[in-house]
Order: C-alpha cells, then sequence, then structure tokens
C-alpha cells in the first residue's frame, strides 16, 4: 500500500495502513516552509524534514525499545536558544542528510532503526515551494493576489482557487513513482488539501504513475473543512478543487465520514461529483469520537474491506449504512 499526503493528515493514513497491509510506502510533500523543518531548509538546503519524520514515527514498530527510538525522533526541545523548537528527528535527517549525500538514503536508515515495514519517501528530491492564487484580499472580492510559501497559504483569510509548485515541472522521488507503479493500493488523503494533498498531482512524473498505475485508488476526504484553506468548502467542493488541478484523474473510491455529509442533496451532489472521478462514494464512521481526527482502526477496517472488493462501482451494494461502511 502507498499513501500520499503530509503532516497529521498522513499520520492518521498511515496508523491505519499499518493495520491492513504488509509493506507500507509513504509518499510525502516537500513544501513546508515553517517551524523547525522551515528554519533547516533555509540554513541547511535540506528538503523539509517534519512531515517526513511523522511518517517515519507513525509506522514506527510497537516494540518497547524502538517505542523510545519513536518517542526520541518526535521529541521538539524546549528552551529559547538555537535548538528550542527543533525535534531530534529533524535534526538526525538533516545531519544524516549531509552525512550520507542522500536525503532517501537517510531516510532509510532511520527506517530502519525504527524498524518500518515499508518505506518513507519524499515526493521530490528537491524542497519544493507553493504558491496560489487567493481570491478577498483585495477591496474587488474578484481580484486574486498571489501567496508563496506553504504556511502562508495555509493560513490565508481570503479562498484559495489555485496551486502551483515551484520550480515549474519539478522532479519526482524516481523510488515514489516505482512504489505507486507497483502498489496494490494508493491512499491520496486526507489532510491540507491545498498544500500537503493536491501538490502530490502537481508534480509530472509522479501524477502519470496515479494516473496509470493498475492499483486501486482511495481518495479519503476529511472530517471538516480546514481553517483557512478550505473555510466553507462542502465535500462535493474538495473533489471539484482536486478535478480542476488534475485533468482526467480518476480514483476508485472517495471514503467519507459518514457524519460529516447528511442525508439528502449533499450526498446526491458528492455522488455526481465523485462520478467525474469514476469513484463510488464509500460513507463510514471513520472519526475518532468527538474529534476530527480519523481513528486508525475504522479506517484500516475501510481499507481492508476495499482491498478485498471486486472493482467497479456497482460490485458491492450492502443493505443499509453499517458500521464500518456503506457504498454509493
Amino acid at each position: 500500500m502507498v499513501a500520499l499526503g503530509g503532516g497529521h493528515g498522513l499520520y492518521a493514513t498511515l496508523r491505519a495502513a499499518r493495520r491492513v497491509a504488509d509493506a507500507v510506502t509513504a509518499v510525502v510533500t516537500v513544501a513546508d516552509d515553517g517551524g523547525s523543518s522551515g528554519r533547516l531548509r533555509a540554513e541547511l538546503g535540506v528538503i523539509p524534514p517534519g512531515d517526513l519524520r511523522m511518517a517515519l514515527a507513525a509506522l514506527a514498530d510497537d516494540a518497547s525499545d524502538v517505542a523510545e527510538w519513536t518517542e526520541t525522533i518526535q521529541h521538539r526541545f524546549g528552551g529559547t536558544g538555537a535548538l528550542a523548537g527543533h525535534s531530534v528527528g529533524n535534526l538526525l535527517l538533516a545531519g544524516l542528510t549531509e552525512v550520507l549525500g542522500d536525503p532517501v538514503e537517510a531516510l532509510d536508515r532511520l527506517a530502519r532503526l525504527l524498524r518500518v515495514r515499508g518505506r518513507v519517501l519524499p515526493m521530490s528530491p528537491v524542497a519544493l515551494e507553493i504558491e496560489a492564487d487567493v481570491q478577498g484580499l483585495e477591496s474587488d472580492p474578484r481580484v486574486s493576489r498571489c501567496i508563496r510559501g506553504q504556511v502562508a497559504v495555509a493560513t490565508t483569510p481570503g479562498k484559495v482557487r489555485r496551486v502551483r509548485l515551484l520550480p515549474h515541472d519539478p522532479p519526482a522521488s524516481p523510488a515514489a513513482v516505482s512504489a505507486v507503479e507497483s502498489a496494490d493500493m494508493v491512499v491520496l488523503g486526507p489532510g491540507s488539501w491545498f498544500s500537503s494533498v493536491i501538490p502530490h498531482v502537481l508534480v509530472p512524473e509522479l501524477f502519470e504513475a496515479l494516473r496509470t498505475t493498475p492499483a486501486r485508488k482511495v481518495l479519503v476526504l476529511n472530517l471538516a473543512p480546514e481553517p483557512g484553506e478550505t473555510t466553507g468548502f462542502s465535500a462535493e467542493r474538495h473533489l471539484h478543487v482536486l478535478s480542476q488541478h488534475a485533468p482526467g484523474f480518476t480514483v476508485d473510491h472517495v471514503v467519507v465520514d459518514s457524519a460529516s455529509v447528511p442525508y439528502g442533496r449533499e450526498r446526491e451532489h458528492l455522488a455526481r461529483a465523485a462520478r467525474g472521478l469514476n469513484a463510488d462514494v464509500v460513507y463510514a464512521d471513520v472519526a475518532a469520537t468527538g474529534t476530527h481526527v480519523h481513528d486508525a482502526a475504522a479506517l484500516a477496517a475501510v481499507l481492508a474491506d476495499l482491498a478485498s472488493a471486486p472493482r467497479g462501482r456497482t460490485a458491492i451494494a450492502p443493505q443499509g449504512e453499517r458500521k464500518s461502511a456503506s457504498w454509493q
């Protein structure tokens, strides 16, 4: 199984995927320019390590000796000095990259230490920037302003209309492309839609691999709109935005939390948008109780159901909605 994304959204997917697949490959966005990652990127010229570190932690073995290492790489220094705010894992990845001369080899070395069954890979071997067209920041609401940087895009009070990657047509990590091409299942999302999910379809070689892979493709929608990036977005709108950035892209299934989209017109609109991606909609109770976080066990159950289901939108038709999933 290959899971693509970044940040806490990818972490949730990986915690679920490891319950289902014998080997999981995480393909991680590399456009973060904030916090510890942004500082290391600016000072050392490395790809931002924060989301990569989180993916390693999500896939680390649960044995007690490894758990100590996982806790350590996730530890963030306090205080007010030069190390304040840096996580140990970010510094380890930056140091290993300088010693080995290859960020992928650095990730593989740390993955071995954590006994990861699979790999964590950057979507591109070079650090990228996100640039967005944002409306609502000028006196004329129709006028767009160009906003650059992942943190700026994620926190903009306006409406993000379109995002781009800089440099244009960035290279893909060859290992990430190979992983997508040879996967049995590819999972995209959840996560920050414009800065963690959509960037994967903006890397030409990676998009081509996603478009042509024989793997079953699953899109996991967010549990709620994200303040800043997708304020006011419906589930349907998330799909339209993805289609606009990736013409011709298709998936097999769109996984949606049952409570996030009420019965009636909203589900009809979502089903129509999903058909534009050639997908069916899978409703399931995948939110952890009382939170906007995906429950790993519940999401794993849905992914396991999909992995064993026949292909085709009419292949599964359970009676009513059940605890794990229902298909439309």
